[in-house]
Protein backbone atom coordinates (compact mmCIF):
# COMPACT_ATOMS: atom_id res chain seq x y z
CA UNK A 1 0.00 0.00 0.00
CA UNK A 2 1.20 3.40 -0.82
CA UNK A 3 0.37 5.44 2.02
CA UNK A 4 0.74 9.03 0.29
CA UNK A 5 -1.44 8.28 -2.81
CA UNK A 6 -3.90 6.20 -0.77
CA UNK A 7 -4.21 9.33 1.10
CA UNK A 8 -4.02 11.75 -2.09
CA UNK A 9 -1.19 13.59 -0.20
CA UNK A 10 1.15 16.04 -2.08
CA UNK A 11 3.96 15.63 0.58
CA UNK A 12 4.85 12.35 2.15
CA UNK A 13 5.32 14.60 4.96
CA UNK A 14 2.75 13.99 8.11
CA UNK A 15 1.99 16.33 11.02
CA UNK A 16 2.66 15.22 14.91
CA UNK A 17 -0.20 15.56 16.48
CA UNK A 18 0.99 17.90 20.04
CA UNK A 19 -1.45 17.53 22.85
CA UNK A 20 -1.50 21.00 24.31
CA UNK A 21 0.25 23.03 21.77
CA UNK A 22 -2.43 22.54 19.14
CA UNK A 23 -6.01 22.44 17.73
CA UNK A 24 -7.85 22.09 14.66
CA UNK A 25 -6.16 25.37 13.19
CA UNK A 26 -2.81 23.38 12.44
CA UNK A 27 -3.95 20.41 11.71
CA UNK A 28 -6.69 21.79 8.74
CA UNK A 29 -3.58 24.13 7.78
CA UNK A 30 -1.16 21.25 7.12
CA UNK A 31 -4.13 19.23 4.91
CA UNK A 32 -4.65 22.02 3.04
CA UNK A 33 -1.61 22.72 2.13
CA UNK A 34 -0.59 19.10 0.82
CA UNK A 35 0.82 17.38 4.09
CA UNK A 36 -1.37 15.07 6.13
CA UNK A 37 -2.43 17.43 9.50
CA UNK A 38 -3.15 15.99 12.95
CA UNK A 39 -5.52 16.18 15.77
CA UNK A 40 -4.32 15.22 18.94
CA UNK A 41 -7.50 14.00 20.89
CA UNK A 42 -5.84 12.75 24.54
CA UNK A 43 -6.49 15.90 26.22
CA UNK A 44 -9.97 16.22 24.98
CA UNK A 45 -13.49 16.11 26.22
CA UNK A 46 -15.56 13.42 24.52
CA UNK A 47 -17.80 16.96 23.91
CA UNK A 48 -14.82 18.51 22.38
CA UNK A 49 -13.66 16.12 20.37
CA UNK A 50 -16.75 15.73 18.86
CA UNK A 51 -17.18 19.32 18.15
CA UNK A 52 -13.27 19.17 16.55
CA UNK A 53 -14.05 16.55 14.39
CA UNK A 54 -17.61 18.34 12.96
CA UNK A 55 -15.44 21.57 12.42
CA UNK A 56 -12.91 19.48 10.30
CA UNK A 57 -15.20 17.47 8.79
CA UNK A 58 -15.10 17.19 4.80
CA UNK A 59 -11.48 19.26 4.47
CA UNK A 60 -9.79 16.97 3.66
CA UNK A 61 -8.04 13.94 5.34
CA UNK A 62 -7.21 14.12 9.11
CA UNK A 63 -4.99 11.75 11.20
CA UNK A 64 -7.00 11.24 15.01
CA UNK A 65 -4.37 10.60 17.51
CA UNK A 66 -5.18 8.77 20.92
CA UNK A 67 -3.15 7.70 23.89
CA UNK A 68 -3.16 3.87 24.93
CA UNK A 69 -2.18 4.10 27.94
CA UNK A 70 -2.86 2.02 31.39
CA UNK A 71 -4.61 3.99 33.89
CA UNK A 72 -2.96 3.10 37.02
CA UNK A 73 -4.42 2.45 41.07
CA UNK A 74 -4.74 5.71 43.06
CA UNK A 75 -1.15 6.42 44.69
CA UNK A 76 -2.72 8.93 47.87
CA UNK A 77 1.01 8.33 49.53
CA UNK A 78 3.35 9.15 46.45
CA UNK A 79 1.70 11.81 45.49
CA UNK A 80 1.13 13.22 49.11
CA UNK A 81 5.35 12.79 48.54
CA UNK A 82 5.25 14.73 45.42
CA UNK A 83 3.06 17.63 46.81
CA UNK A 84 5.64 17.97 49.52
CA UNK A 85 8.50 17.70 47.44
CA UNK A 86 6.56 20.81 45.51
CA UNK A 87 5.94 22.94 48.33
CA UNK A 88 8.73 24.61 48.72
CA UNK A 89 8.09 26.25 45.18
CA UNK A 90 4.55 27.39 46.43
CA UNK A 91 6.44 29.02 49.23
CA UNK A 92 8.60 30.81 46.62
CA UNK A 93 5.87 31.82 44.68
CA UNK A 94 3.46 33.15 47.35
CA UNK A 95 0.57 30.07 45.99
CA UNK A 96 -1.56 27.76 47.81
CA UNK A 97 -0.99 23.82 46.28
CA UNK A 98 -3.47 22.27 44.50
CA UNK A 99 -6.04 20.49 46.07
CA UNK A 100 -5.19 16.98 46.35
CA UNK A 101 -6.29 14.73 43.35
CA UNK A 102 -5.51 11.58 42.18
CA UNK A 103 -7.94 12.12 39.12
CA UNK A 104 -5.90 11.32 35.56
CA UNK A 105 -5.98 14.47 33.47
CA UNK A 106 -5.81 12.12 30.09
CA UNK A 107 -7.79 9.38 29.30
CA UNK A 108 -6.66 6.47 27.01
CA UNK A 109 -8.56 5.39 24.47
CA UNK A 110 -12.11 3.78 25.19
CA UNK A 111 -15.89 2.84 24.32
CA UNK A 112 -16.88 6.54 24.29
CA UNK A 113 -13.66 7.62 22.20
CA UNK A 114 -14.39 4.98 19.80
CA UNK A 115 -18.05 5.56 19.47
CA UNK A 116 -16.32 9.40 18.02
CA UNK A 117 -14.50 7.75 15.20
CA UNK A 118 -17.47 5.62 14.34
CA UNK A 119 -19.65 9.01 13.70
CA UNK A 120 -16.81 10.83 12.26
CA UNK A 121 -14.83 8.52 10.38
CA UNK A 122 -11.65 10.04 9.65
CA UNK A 123 -9.42 9.01 7.26
CA UNK A 124 -6.28 7.97 10.25
CA UNK A 125 -6.19 7.36 12.96
CA UNK A 126 -3.46 6.89 15.01
CA UNK A 127 -1.95 5.60 18.79
CA UNK A 128 0.82 6.37 20.97
CA UNK A 129 1.46 4.15 24.12
CA UNK A 130 0.37 0.58 21.67
CA UNK A 131 -2.58 0.47 20.81
CA UNK A 132 -6.33 -0.40 22.26
CA UNK A 133 -7.84 -3.61 22.89
CA UNK A 134 -8.69 -5.92 20.21
CA UNK A 135 -12.11 -5.46 19.74
CA UNK A 136 -11.90 -1.48 19.65
CA UNK A 137 -9.04 -2.07 17.05
CA UNK A 138 -11.61 -3.93 15.07
CA UNK A 139 -14.14 -1.41 15.03
CA UNK A 140 -11.86 1.47 14.24
CA UNK A 141 -10.40 -0.26 11.20
CA UNK A 142 -14.35 -1.31 10.14
CA UNK A 143 -14.61 2.08 9.58
CA UNK A 144 -12.30 2.05 6.86
CA UNK A 145 -9.84 4.74 8.64
CA UNK A 146 -5.70 3.58 8.21
CA UNK A 147 -4.30 2.97 11.85
CA UNK A 148 -1.00 3.81 12.63
CA UNK A 149 0.92 3.44 15.66
CA UNK A 150 4.40 4.43 17.38
CA UNK A 151 7.37 1.84 17.58
CA UNK A 152 10.17 2.73 19.63
CA UNK A 153 12.49 -0.50 18.86
CA UNK A 154 12.35 -3.16 16.53
CA UNK A 155 10.34 -5.31 19.31
CA UNK A 156 7.59 -2.34 19.08
CA UNK A 157 7.23 -2.70 15.42
CA UNK A 158 6.83 -6.73 15.00
CA UNK A 159 3.96 -6.50 17.79
CA UNK A 160 2.34 -3.41 16.01
CA UNK A 161 2.57 -5.57 12.63
CA UNK A 162 1.20 -8.65 14.26
CA UNK A 163 -2.20 -6.46 15.54
CA UNK A 164 -2.95 -5.16 12.06
CA UNK A 165 -2.15 -1.58 11.54
CA UNK A 166 -1.50 -0.35 8.56
CA UNK A 167 1.69 1.67 8.69
CA UNK A 168 4.00 2.07 11.88
CA UNK A 169 5.77 5.56 13.00
CA UNK A 170 9.77 4.90 14.14
CA UNK A 171 10.04 6.96 16.59
CA UNK A 172 13.34 7.35 17.34
CA UNK A 173 15.36 8.98 20.61
CA UNK A 174 15.61 13.05 19.31
CA UNK A 175 11.59 13.21 19.58
CA UNK A 176 9.95 15.75 21.29
CA UNK A 177 7.06 14.89 23.51
CA UNK A 178 6.39 11.80 25.05
CA UNK A 179 8.22 8.37 24.45
CA UNK A 180 5.63 5.79 22.58
CA UNK A 181 6.88 3.03 24.03
CA UNK A 182 4.83 0.10 25.36
CA UNK A 183 6.73 -2.84 25.68
CA UNK A 184 9.71 -2.01 28.16
CA UNK A 185 10.32 1.01 30.16
CA UNK A 186 14.12 0.54 29.62
CA UNK A 187 15.29 3.92 27.86
CA UNK A 188 18.40 2.09 26.97
CA UNK A 189 16.71 0.46 24.38
CA UNK A 190 15.76 3.40 22.77
CA UNK A 191 18.02 4.62 19.65
CA UNK A 192 18.39 7.50 17.25
CA UNK A 193 15.88 7.84 14.18
CA UNK A 194 18.42 6.90 11.60
CA UNK A 195 19.70 3.77 13.40
CA UNK A 196 15.73 2.63 14.36
CA UNK A 197 14.42 3.24 10.93
CA UNK A 198 16.61 0.78 8.71
CA UNK A 199 16.22 -2.00 11.38
CA UNK A 200 12.32 -1.51 11.68
CA UNK A 201 12.26 -1.25 7.60
CA UNK A 202 13.74 -4.63 7.56
CA UNK A 203 11.86 -6.46 10.46
CA UNK A 204 8.11 -5.29 9.33
CA UNK A 205 6.25 -5.30 5.67
CA UNK A 206 3.89 -2.62 6.36
CA UNK A 207 5.15 0.93 5.40
CA UNK A 208 7.35 2.96 7.90
CA UNK A 209 6.82 6.71 8.93
CA UNK A 210 10.21 8.30 10.46
CA UNK A 211 10.02 10.37 13.53
CA UNK A 212 12.37 12.38 15.82
CA UNK A 213 15.13 15.02 14.71
CA UNK A 214 13.40 15.51 11.28
CA UNK A 215 13.06 19.44 11.55
CA UNK A 216 14.60 20.61 8.23
CA UNK A 217 15.17 19.76 4.48
CA UNK A 218 18.24 17.76 5.02
CA UNK A 219 16.57 15.49 7.12
CA UNK A 220 13.41 14.87 5.46
CA UNK A 221 15.08 13.81 2.36
CA UNK A 222 17.71 11.79 4.42
CA UNK A 223 14.75 9.59 6.26
CA UNK A 224 12.96 8.87 2.77
CA UNK A 225 16.52 8.20 0.83
CA UNK A 226 16.45 5.58 3.72
CA UNK A 227 13.32 3.97 2.76
CA UNK A 228 10.78 5.44 4.86
CA UNK A 229 7.50 6.38 3.18
CA UNK A 230 7.05 9.35 4.51
CA UNK A 231 7.87 11.70 8.16
CA UNK A 232 6.35 12.62 10.84
CA UNK A 233 7.22 16.28 11.90
CA UNK A 234 6.24 18.05 15.23
CA UNK A 235 8.90 20.49 16.41
CA UNK A 236 9.01 22.23 13.37
CA UNK A 237 5.16 23.68 13.36
CA UNK A 238 5.41 24.60 17.15
CA UNK A 239 6.28 28.16 15.79
CA UNK A 240 3.59 28.60 13.07
CA UNK A 241 0.66 31.01 13.91
CA UNK A 242 -1.72 28.43 13.92
CA UNK A 243 -0.55 26.30 16.64
CA UNK A 244 -1.54 27.47 20.15
CA UNK A 245 2.03 26.98 21.80
CA UNK A 246 2.37 29.22 24.98
CA UNK A 247 4.39 32.44 24.59
CA UNK A 248 7.36 31.03 27.03
CA UNK A 249 7.14 28.16 24.72
CA UNK A 250 7.98 29.59 21.55
CA UNK A 251 10.40 32.12 23.07
CA UNK A 252 11.94 28.62 24.77
CA UNK A 253 12.24 27.06 21.05
CA UNK A 254 13.65 30.01 18.95
CA UNK A 255 16.97 29.83 21.62
CA UNK A 256 18.38 26.94 19.66
CA UNK A 257 21.72 26.93 22.01
CA UNK A 258 19.59 25.28 24.85
CA UNK A 259 19.65 21.81 25.54
CA UNK A 260 16.55 18.92 25.71
CA UNK A 261 16.60 16.12 27.66
CA UNK A 262 14.23 13.34 28.86
CA UNK A 263 11.94 14.16 31.67
CA UNK A 264 9.78 12.00 33.78
CA UNK A 265 8.70 15.21 36.31
CA UNK A 266 6.43 17.25 34.54
CA UNK A 267 3.66 14.03 33.54
CA UNK A 268 5.03 11.10 35.21
CA UNK A 269 5.99 9.28 31.80
CA UNK A 270 9.13 10.18 29.96
CA UNK A 271 9.25 13.14 27.44
CA UNK A 272 11.94 15.35 25.92
CA UNK A 273 11.62 18.32 26.68
CA UNK A 274 13.73 21.77 26.69
CA UNK A 275 15.23 21.80 30.03
CA UNK A 276 13.71 24.36 32.40
CA UNK A 277 14.09 24.67 36.18
CA UNK A 278 11.94 21.65 37.64
CA UNK A 279 14.12 19.14 35.60
CA UNK A 280 17.38 20.56 36.51
CA UNK A 281 16.25 20.50 40.33
CA UNK A 282 13.68 17.10 40.82
CA UNK A 283 14.84 15.40 37.55
CA UNK A 284 15.40 14.97 34.67
CA UNK A 285 14.07 11.56 35.61
CA UNK A 286 13.09 10.85 39.12
CA UNK A 287 11.17 7.66 40.84
CA UNK A 288 9.54 9.62 43.38
CA UNK A 289 6.99 11.03 40.43
CA UNK A 290 3.19 9.18 40.84
CA UNK A 291 2.21 7.49 37.62
CA UNK A 292 1.68 8.97 34.34
CA UNK A 293 -0.75 10.75 33.98
CA UNK A 294 -1.84 11.14 38.08
CA UNK A 295 1.01 13.91 38.12
CA UNK A 296 -0.03 16.67 35.56
CA UNK A 297 -2.66 18.48 37.81
CA UNK A 298 0.02 18.77 41.03
CA UNK A 299 1.78 21.91 38.66
CA UNK A 300 -0.69 23.17 37.48
CA UNK A 301 -0.21 26.72 39.50
CA UNK A 302 2.81 26.92 39.68
CA UNK A 303 3.38 27.02 36.00
CA UNK A 304 0.26 29.75 35.65
CA UNK A 305 2.37 31.82 38.08
CA UNK A 306 6.05 31.19 36.33
CA UNK A 307 4.36 31.71 33.07
CA UNK A 308 2.55 35.05 34.08
CA UNK A 309 6.20 36.19 34.95
CA UNK A 310 7.54 35.17 31.44
CA UNK A 311 9.44 31.91 32.94
CA UNK A 312 8.80 28.07 31.87
CA UNK A 313 10.04 26.91 35.40
CA UNK A 314 7.40 24.66 35.23
CA UNK A 315 6.37 24.30 32.09
CA UNK A 316 6.64 20.97 29.69
CA UNK A 317 8.37 22.91 26.89
CA UNK A 318 8.24 19.62 24.62
CA UNK A 319 10.88 19.86 21.88
CA UNK A 320 12.84 17.29 19.57
CA UNK A 321 16.58 17.85 19.72
CA UNK A 322 16.44 19.39 16.17
CA UNK A 323 14.61 22.99 16.85
CA UNK A 324 16.96 24.58 13.89
CA UNK A 325 14.16 24.78 11.44
CA UNK A 326 11.52 26.31 13.71
CA UNK A 327 9.95 29.50 12.29
CA UNK A 328 7.21 31.73 12.94
CA UNK A 329 5.74 31.41 9.52
CA UNK A 330 2.51 30.23 8.42
CA UNK A 331 2.23 26.02 8.20
CA UNK A 332 1.87 26.03 4.99
CA UNK A 333 5.08 28.20 4.00
CA UNK A 334 6.48 25.74 6.77
CA UNK A 335 5.50 22.28 4.33
CA UNK A 336 6.67 23.69 1.38
CA UNK A 337 9.85 24.53 2.90
CA UNK A 338 10.67 21.15 4.76
CA UNK A 339 9.52 19.21 1.05
CA UNK A 340 11.60 21.70 -1.06
CA UNK A 341 14.31 19.38 -1.05
CA UNK A 342 12.14 16.53 -2.20
CA UNK A 343 11.35 16.05 -6.36
CA UNK A 344 8.40 18.24 -7.33
CA UNK A 345 4.82 16.55 -6.65
CA UNK A 346 3.41 15.38 -10.03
Amino acid sequence: MNLIARLGLRYPILQAPMAGAQDEALALAVTAAGGLGALPAGMLSMEGLDQALTEIAGQGPLNVNFFCHHLPEPQPERLQRWRESLAPYHQELGIEPPPPSDTPSRRPFDEEACAQVEKHRPAVVSFHFGLPEAALLERVKATGALVLSSATTVEEARWLEQQGVDAIIAQGIEAGGHRGHFLSDDLSLQMGTMTLLPRILEAVSVPVIAAGGIGDPDAVEAALALGAEAVQVGTAFLCCPEATTRAVHRRALLEPDTPTAITNVLTGRPARGIVNRVMRELGPLSTAVPDFPLVTGSLCELRAAAESQCRGDFSPLWSGENRQGCREVPAAEQLAWLASKLPSPS
